[in-house]
């Protein structure tokens, strides 16, 4: 096989968490681009099933909670029963839980809530969903773990940034939950993929840098600042970097932290 068809996943069954969000919907779109049938993965049904009826490929659009045990197994079980077969877990989905106000309040005035039903989601349903897709992986004797991470999730928030800054219209910051939750699942992508690798099964790590979503421009100009590249990330330039880390083109690239950043960790 030559270098650009080890890009493909031409058969291959990826199910993607998360897949009805801001990188998701492209990551999805990548996937089946690619050749793989896809399970788009989502809180909202609906959503889920409309986005993978768009697809090119045969994939189709489950429910589930990723917080909730029985309905990750059931949610994996139903995948793995509807196709066969699955090879590439994207571990992508994130919380910013249902109050935006309650997930920006200040570090100081935090509540313990909060910082619980965001990592419900973004490390123990990282951690559930690999458990249960991982040990059929680890069964079949292949398949490739990506988990989405952030940069915050490598180095702390330059605040400066957001004096001034808003999303959605309201205050903007960076809250400690999501920086620790963040590196959790860097942390949680290492553990896996030394404990699967004899079992054929690689983990490794997406850590994209800001993608524009509703910011203002106060945000984006700051942010562009600090970027050696002076600028924020578009959405379709993650998906190459996933199809690198779901396909055989790195099949000896394990336990790594690939960030695509425009070089924002490299100061």
């Amino acid at each position: 096989m030559d270098a650009l068809q080890r890009f493909r996943l031409d058969g291959k069954v990826a199910l993607l968490t998360g897949g009805c969000g801001i990188l998701g919907r492209h990551f999805a779109q990548g996937l089946a681009a690619a050749g793989a049938h896809v399970a788009v993965v989502d809180v909202d049904a609906a959503a889920a099933q409309a986005l993978a009826a768009q697809l090119p490929t045969r994939s189709i659009g489950f429910a589930c909670d990723v917080a909730d045990a029985e309905a990750v197994e059931r949610c994996v079980q139903a995948v793995v029963d509807h196709f066969g077969r699955l090879d590439v877990l994207h571990n992508n989905a994130a919380s910013k839980s249902r109050d935006l106000h309650a997930f920006f309040a200040p570090f100081e005035e935090y509540s313990l809530a909060t910082w619980r039903e965001v990592m419900s989601v973004n490390i123990d349903g990282m951690f559930l969903m690999a458990q249960a897709a991982g040990k059929r992986m680890a069964a079949a004797g292949s398949g490739s773990i990506i988990q989405t991470s952030s940069i915050y999730g490598l180095v702390g928030p330059d605040n400066r940034i957001y004096e001034g800054s808003e999303y959605l219209g309201g205050p903007i910051n960076t809250p400690a939950v999501y920086a620790a939750s963040k590196a959790a699942v860097i942390g949680l992508t290492k553990w896996l993929a030394t404990y699967w690798a004899a079992r054929g099964v690689r983990a490794n790590c997406l850590v994209p840098g800001g993608v524009s979503s509703g910011q203002n421009s106060t945000f984006s100009e700051r942010y562009a600042e600090r970027v050696p590249m002076g600028r924020m990330a578009r959405a379709d330039e993650l998906v190459p970097a996933l199809l690198y880390l779901a396909s055989d083109a790195s099949s000896y690239v394990n336990g790594q932290v690939l960030a695509i950043d425009g070089g924002w960790t490299a100061w």
